[in-house]
């Protein structure tokens, strides 16, 4: 599990959702979790748990992935330190990490990807970003952002 400075924002493995002593060591109150193949986590009442299953590439329900960037963005913006998890922490979570950046902070989506590549290891699936990036471009375009 690794912070994305200076956010209130983690990066981290399916396992890491799990390990409810480091999440509250690291005050954490808040967990998304993506991996589609994963069971859900079953965290403690004091956290708040929100489940979008995502497959790691293309194809993913365009609803789905504005559900997670959205969620994830509005998380950052009320300061709620969450924890964002995947399978391996590699690919789905920063991806939908830096594209809630970029909306949060309205940063370009690859200033966004390059904090949280910062942070740590990463490995995006190129499909899964290509599809996040053009949503959040229509998105924006959308609502004027």
């Amino acid at each position: 599990m690794r912070r994305v400075p200076p956010h209130s924002v983690w990066i981290g493995h399916d396992g890491d959702g799990r390990n409810f002593p480091e999440l509250h060591e690291s005050d954490v109150q808040a967990v998304v979790q993506l991996a589609i193949e994963e069971p859900a986590i079953q965290p403690p009442r004091d956290l708040v748990f929100l489940r979008i299953p995502l497959s790691d590439g293309a194809g993913n329900p365009s609803e789905s992935l504005i559900l997670a960037v959205r969620t994830v963005a509005q998380l950052i913006g009320l300061g709620i330190p969450t924890l964002v998890c995947c399978g391996a922490g590699m690919s789905r979570s920063p991806c939908i990490v830096a594209a809630a950046l970029s909306l949060a902070l309205q940063l370009t989506p690859e200033e966004a990807l390059d904090q949280v590549k910062n942070s740590g290891p990463c490995d995006v699936a190129p499909s899964l970003w290509a599809e996040t990036r053009d949503l959040l471009a229509a998105w924006r375009s959308d609502v004027g952002l």
